[in-house]
């Protein structure tokens, strides 16, 4: 197998497993579910903050998912990593280092593989701009 074979195939399940965690989570913050609402009480946010966070977060996983709309998918990748990153300060800055620190940190790593690992096809180049 070639390394660009390789490289998509690492794409896909790093993508999948980053869309799954990042989409559910962020439909459970758009529904206010109870356990999520909980899990921010320790940051100090507004409810309507987690509402406003979830619905990012599930547009920027399906800009991700579907063709097309590269640039959108730059700002999108770029929006997931701001935000997993903003939670991993959030939870050092309310001394909420938990086990519960770990998801934003994974999940910051697999937007950045995710985004370096994308195809030619969904990254704006020279030719395609």
């Amino acid at each position: 197998m070639d390394m660009e074979k390789r490289k998509l195939i690492w794409y896909w399940i790093i993508t999948v497993i980053l869309s799954f965690c990042i989409f559910f989570g962020g439909l459970a913050q758009t529904l206010q579910l109870k356990q999520t609402i909980q899990g921010f009480k320790p940051l100090g946010y507004p409810t309507y903050f987690i509402s406003l966070i979830g619905i990012w977060k599930v547009l920027g996983v399906i800009v991700i998912l579907i063709p097309g709309f590269k640039l959108l998918k730059e700002w999108a990748y770029a929006g997931i990593f701001f935000t997993m990153s903003g939670a991993v300060i959030s939870h050092i800055a309310s001394n909420d280092v938990s086990v519960q620190i770990m998801a934003p940190i994974l999940l910051a790593i697999f937007t950045v593989l995710s985004w370096y690992l994308r195809p030619v096809d969904r990254k704006i180049t020279s030719d395609n701009q």
